[in-house]
């Protein structure tokens, strides 16, 4: 159940509750592809960092391991020892990443499995299913997610494909639930919008989607080779038309700038690699926007990454030192900017949640904004 507490514009304060407990949202979710965030970090590292949600891949964790071994243990809260919400993708996302090993029919795709070659089938109802195993509090609907180029005819059809198989997915989420042997009968189901960069397609589709009485909606295939002027335009258009009274979420975006402005366009939820990504190659997040620690400039910078942050890093280390171990391809220094770049991105989101409760967002953004531009003193 999803409750609003307040407004500024467009942006969103709320919070979602559901039952592995209450998400405070705009919220981000730290990305674990596999059941873990690269970088070494643990989920006590997790709760330290103050995550609220943990994503992983549905595809990824049904090709390695396995979804049924994952049942058998008692899903991944279980496995991966996490006792707070996790959302799992579908899958979809695959179908546009594994371009080259993937055909696409009305029933589902056919796959090669990008570690062994095998051939896979992933259709809305086997998803479904693979999400049941894995037991996650949301489960994603499965959808096409076409290229930005693509005909727009093309496009057209496959959103058609998309509203088709969320029918689907939305049945066999009901009977899933209803198993006795289900590992999370109160899984909940989002939908995904799609169109490309086309506003009409876009707006369509979201009412559309909208009348299903779905858990959340998501605004998938964008952050995929369009500018970000044209992602923010496609919001505009789109949003509006989604329910204001569930949870909006913009998958797989994105900078610390790019949530600053889908938030104020109503956006709740959002995902990104980028955190632990840009971390583990010594780039990191502060109010001055990034920094590439492998710069000489820091090899006897004595201050913390960010002064005043209160991650496990700037806690105690120095640029310099943690510069050495990254220099030195020690795990450690992967680690510290890793853990420096989730705590930024989850403190940011508390910021932004207290902005909007005191009707100050706009102020905030444009604070925050020009401080990403602004050279370090």
């Amino acid at each position: 159940m999803y409750r609003l507490i307040a407004q500024d514009g467009c942006a969103k304060r709320g919070s979602f509750e559901t039952v592995h407990g209450t998400i405070q949202t705009p919220v981000f979710m730290n990305v674990g592809t596999v059941g873990a965030i690269k970088g070494a970090v643990s989920t006590d590292d997790l709760k330290t960092l103050g995550t609220q949600v943990q994503l992983s891949n549905t595809y990824h964790l049904h090709v390695r391991t396995g979804d049924k071994l994952i049942k058998q243990f008692g899903g991944l809260h279980k496995f991966m020892v996490w006792d707070r919400p996790i959302l799992t993708d579908s899958g979809g996302f695959q179908v546009f990443s594994l371009a080259g090993l993937r055909k696409i029919k009305e029933e589902g795709v056919y796959f090669q499995s990008h570690i062994d070659g095998h051939h896979i089938f992933m259709g809305p109802e086997e998803s479904m299913e693979i999400q049941s195993n894995l037991g996650s509090t949301i489960a994603m609907a499965f959808d096409e997610c076409p290229s930005s180029v693509a005909e727009k005819e093309y496009i057209q059809e496959s959103v058609d494909r998309t509203t088709r198989w969320l029918e689907r997915c939305k049945v066999k989420m009901a009977q899933l639930n209803a198993r006795e042997d289900t590992v999370n009968p109160r899984q909940m189901l989002f939908g995904i919008n799609q169109g490309g960069i086309y506003e009409d397609i876009r707006i369509e589709h979201a009412k559309r989607i909208a009348q299903m009485d779905l858990d959340g909606y998501a605004v998938g295939g964008l952050a995929v080779g369009e500018s970000h002027e044209e992602m923010y335009r496609i919001l505009d258009a789109t949003v509006p038309y989604l329910p204001v009274d569930k949870p909006t979420y913009l998958m797989g975006v994105g900078t610390p700038a790019n949530i600053l402005e889908a938030v104020d366009r109503g956006v709740d939820f959002f995902d990104c690699v980028y955190p632990s990504r840009n971390g583990r190659h010594g780039h990191v997040y502060t109010k001055h926007g990034k920094i590439n620690l492998f710069n000489k400039k820091h090899e006897l910078d004595h201050r913390p990454i960010e002064e005043g942050c209160g991650c496990p890093a700037c806690r105690s280390y120095s640029r310099a030192y943690i510069r050495h171990l990254l220099k030195a391809k020690e795990m450690l220094g992967m680690r510290l900017c890793v853990l420096h770049n989730l705590y930024f991105y989850n403190h940011l989101m508390e910021q932004i949640r207290d902005a909007i409760e005191e009707h100050r967002y706009k102020s905030f953004k444009k604070s925050m904004l020009e401080g990403f531009l602004s050279p370090e003193e």
